[in-house]
């Protein structure tokens, strides 16, 4: 029971694994044995990431730029991945933005470009991972999703809400799709403090009391979203797949 979390001798690749909840979960991976690979557009952010996952959990990591939102980028991810790596057990797709904008002024654009980076993208790495993956015969996927997928709320997030329902939607079709040798399941976090967000917390610090009345009386952590990765992506939930699981501190108990 003990080694049931041990992912020693897994391949593990972090879309959006350059900061943020992405670079928690690549740490967390690291940590517990897997052979971690992380991808974003960005090189100098991929560079940094690598180094403090370095620090944190004294393993090397592979970096690999991709623009998550055209599947001619991600399949050469995929190529290449495959090439230097043989084979790829574990997914986490922890990519997406937010672009608020209350309805009555939300530019088409603005939320074709979050639907193409924040589900299609996704979809388009788990065809073409998740193909490989159950020609194998084994793989986890997991999407990070979020709270608001399945609560809508104020504040120009129409976009965003819409995404992550279509990404909910999405992880237990996949779950279907790509049983029994591949399991799909998400992560939904709520308000989690990450370096993205410093600039609207010194903004807004009111933002840090968002979890006062929720049952756990905080805000989310990066932390909060490891260990639901790590549980994810081991053999612990290997009759777990087409599920949501929710680090909220309570929030998606109380409506």
């Amino acid at each position: 029971m003990k080694d049931m979390f041990r992912l020693d001798g897994k391949n593990a690749i972090v879309i959006g694994g350059a900061g943020g909840i992405g670079e928690g979960i690549a740490e967390a991976l690291a940590q517990y044995g897997a052979d971690v690979s992380i991808a974003s557009r960005k090189i100098d952010s991929l560079l940094s990431a690598k180094d403090k996952i370095k620090a944190a959990t004294g393993k090397e990591v592979s970096v690999y730029t991709v623009d998550a939102s055209k599947e001619e980028s991600i399949i050469a991810l995929v190529e290449t991945v495959l090439k230097e790596k043989d084979h790829m057990d574990i997914l986490v797709n922890a990519q997406g933005y937010n672009v608020k904008y209350e309805i009555v002024d939300l530019p088409e654009d603005v939320m074709r470009g979050m639907f193409d980076v924040n589900v299609i993208g996704i979809a388009m790495l788990c065809k073409h991972f998740g193909r490989h993956m159950k020609d194998r015969g084994y793989g986890k996927i997991i999407n990070v999703s979020s709270t608001r997928g399945s609560r809508a709320c104020k504040g120009g997030n129409a976009s965003y809400c819409a995404t992550k329902g279509a990404l909910d939607m999405l992880t237990r079709t996949l779950a279907c799709d790509l049983g029994p040798e591949v399991c799909v399941n998400a992560i939904g976090p709520t308000n989690t403090v990450t370096p993205m967000m410093e600039g609207l917390i010194a903004e807004h610090p009111e933002i840090l009391r968002s979890g006062d009345d929720k049952p756990l009386k905080r805000i989310g952590r990066v932390e909060d979203c490891m260990g639901p990765a790590v549980f994810l992506a081991s053999e612990a939930s290997c009759f777990v797949t087409g599920q949501i699981i929710y680090p909220d501190g309570g929030l998606t108990a109380i409506g």
